[in-house]
């Protein structure tokens, strides 16, 4: 029997997933035999509950929320021997996934158009003992990302995170950094780095043109700034996209990464959109490591 689980995060796109849920439900069960719901409550539950589906051998978990939701339901799958087949329906403030798998943004379009025919492997990235499907962000930028607070993403949207990185660039803060690459050991400073599984970050798609979700690849950028002049000067390679290292922005490939602080007591990271680890940190892929259902 084809079961499968929808988690549904009832405070995600403006509570609106209310509106949305019973048409998922509609669709989901004209697609497998049997349709469960549950609703989260708290921070922790989306994790729990697909846990939990892979443990029953559910065929499919699907969610509907934000990039939030998905990093939780990813997290309760990805540890499993068992890992059921993953969709969701978007209704974040940003949806890198769903970007980075050409599904429609709209929650009613993403619905209507599901076709569980359409699969592919999805790389999964490991940090430490947690995991991710988009991005790590370490320095200024993620710092200031961490302080965004859930109206001002309501309010502003993907620009409350930029208006709020900017003003953490600002203060010129840049960090030594001690990066081992597969193995090899560097030095760095920057204020910023931005390690990428997909091609889309802060709902920019063609940031990292070259990422795709099944490379089985990092895809690691880091700015070359020391002062925010040095900053501003990466802004014309970022918005053209990066496909190999410049005067202004690194960018490199790898599989398994240790990023550590030097002479800085304390930095954290932001995993898919919230606050995440300390440093130091362990990063490493794991490739086609869940099967998702795509655009």
């Amino acid at each position: 029997m084809k079961n499968v689980l929808l988690i549904v995060n009832p405070s995600s796109g403006g509570e609106k997933a209310k509106e949305y849920e019973a048409s998922a439900k509609e669709k989901l069960a004209s697609l497998f035999d049997k349709v469960e719901v549950k609703r989260t409550e708290k921070a922790g539950d989306a994790e729990n509950f697909a846990a939990k589906a892979a443990q029953e051998q559910y065929h499919s978990v699907f969610t509907m929320g934000g990039d939030g939701t998905v990093n939780e339901a990813v997290n309760g799958l990805a540890g499993q021997e068992n890992r059921p087949n993953f969709g969701f329906f978007p209704l974040g403030t940003v949806n890198d996934l769903a970007r980075a798998l050409n599904m429609p943004l709209d929650p009613k379009e993403a619905i209507s158009s599901l076709d569980i025919t359409k699969q592919r492997h999805l790389d999964i990235g490991k940090i430490n003992d947690r995991y991710f499907t988009n991005v790590v962000a370490i320095g200024a930028i993620p710092e200031g990302i961490n302080q965004v607070d859930t109206k001002e993403k309501t309010k502003f949207g993907k620009m409350a995170y930029f208006i709020s990185g900017a003003k953490q660039l600002s203060a010129n803060q840049s960090y030594q950094f001690k990066l081992t690459i597969d193995g090899e050991e560097q030095e760095i400073e920057s204020s910023t780095l931005l390690i990428g599984l997909t091609n889309s970050i802060g709902g920019f798609e063609s940031l990292i043109p070259n990422a795709t979700i099944d490379d089985g690849k990092l895809h690691l950028l880091y700015l070359k700034d020391q002062k925010f002049l040095d900053t501003v000067k990466t802004v014309p390679d970022l918005l053209k996209g990066i496909t190999e290292s410049t005067k202004n922005v690194a960018y490199l490939t790898a599989e398994n990464l240790i990023i550590e602080v030097l002479n800085q007591a304390k930095l954290a990271t932001n995993v898919d959109g919230d606050p995440g680890a300390a440093l130091p940190v362990k990063i490493q892929v794991l490739p086609a490591h869940l099967t998702v259902y795509s655009g």
